[in-house]
């Protein structure tokens, strides 16, 4: 199934895609009003297009006792047709193969663009069953690459591994989100070398390195000639907060990029500041424990969302990183779009 024309154009032209978060009552249930005042808000304030059932959204919907796998798709969907109908609509995609291939069809018939797949679930996987599993959901659904950090879950995947995928015609896009150089660079090459620069977008999911990652432009010898390769856009947890302010940052250095202007000192300055806003929202110091919770408390404190609730009870901000985020809240108010949610509250939240 093709990507509709309006959606790959936004992809390849480079957007803000935020990471869906998880809207619940005290019973740990689905708030369908507030997920849906999520989604506007998304939307709203700029977003391209929204990613929906991914790590953000919290992977445990899946589980038959939530059983919201698929409200949580609808209700996404219902309102990018009605919001923002050019939106890119990206569904995760997890698990062995056969699970995979049943969210993709899920989320092709839903009327999603692309899937975006996690390997998490194929840990001992060989290279070349990877590729089979990749192949086999992009059979069903155009699919954005992931690579995902070891510390959530991901494993390492080499060059051979991407010079793979990148051949496959169902690939529009790759979330790189190692949250190493090293690693991102292997990407880099791979799409470079794959002669599909102008096909395959790349999208940064390193929260730890948003800016820099959108200003940096990869040269790369490829044939006796150099292909430019850069991130388009970012795909982020990080961006499902504050998103107004996210938009008009990949906004700015995408202009600057087009015009071909130098990149003005500030942003570095800015990059700084928002790595330091995700580690504490991330809670980085406990090893990404406090991820989930962190997020949920943002949205919570600008009234988007009742509380940070979890469907695993157990998941709460750990010690010290309330502290943490206030201190950051604290020290980067220009960050913040507390103000454009006050303005809009009561129109998302219906």
């Amino acid at each position: 199934m093709p990507m509709r024309n309006e959606a790959r154009e936004i992809l390849r032209g480079g957007t803000a895609i935020p990471a869906h978060a998880l809207a619940l009552t005290a019973d740990r249930k689905l708030d369908e009003r507030r997920q849906r005042a999520l989604t506007r808000y998304y939307l709203d304030a700029g977003a391209g297009g929204l990613a929906v059932g991914v790590h953000t959204t919290q992977f445990e919907i899946r589980e038959p006792k939530h059983g919201l796998l698929r409200p949580v798709l609808e209700l996404a969907v219902e309102e990018m047709k009605q919001r923002k109908p050019e939106a890119i609509r990206i569904a995760g995609v997890c698990g062995p193969t056969r699970q995979a291939v049943d969210e993709a069809r899920l989320a092709r018939d839903l009327g999603y663009d692309a899937g975006l797949v996690s390997l998490a679930a194929l840990g001992t996987a060989t290279d070349e069953e990877l590729f089979a599993h990749c192949r086999t959901v992009g059979d069903v659904l155009p699919i954005v690459g992931f690579y995902l950090q070891s510390a959530v879950g991901g494993r390492e995947l080499g060059e051979g591994f991407w010079r793979a995928f990148c051949t496959l015609e169902s690939v529009v896009a790759i979330k790189v989100a190692p949250f190493n150089r090293y690693r991102t660079l292997d990407v880099a090459r791979a799409v470079a070398e794959s002669g599909r620069a102008d096909e395959i977008a790349i999208y940064t999911g390193n929260d730890d390195h948003i800016v820099l990652d959108l200003m940096t432009t990869y040269e790369i010898p490829v044939g006796g000639r150099t292909v430019a390769v850069r991130m388009a856009g970012g795909l982020l947890g990080q961006w499902a907060f504050w998103t107004q302010r996210a938009a008009e940052l990949q906004a700015r250095i995408q202009q600057l990029q087009e015009d071909g202007a130098s990149f003005p000192p500030d942003l570095l300055s800015l990059g700084a500041q928002i790595t330091d806003v995700n580690q504490a929202v991330f809670d980085v110091r406990n090893t990404f424990a406090g991820c989930l919770p962190g997020i949920l408390e943002m949205l919570r404190r600008g009234g988007l969302l009742a509380e940070r609730w979890c469907l695993d009870a157990s998941l709460d901000l750990s010690p010290g990183q309330a502290e943490e985020i206030d201190r950051v809240v604290r020290f980067y108010p220009h960050l913040s779009d507390d103000e454009f949610v006050k303005e809009h509250l009561d129109d998302w939240i219906r």
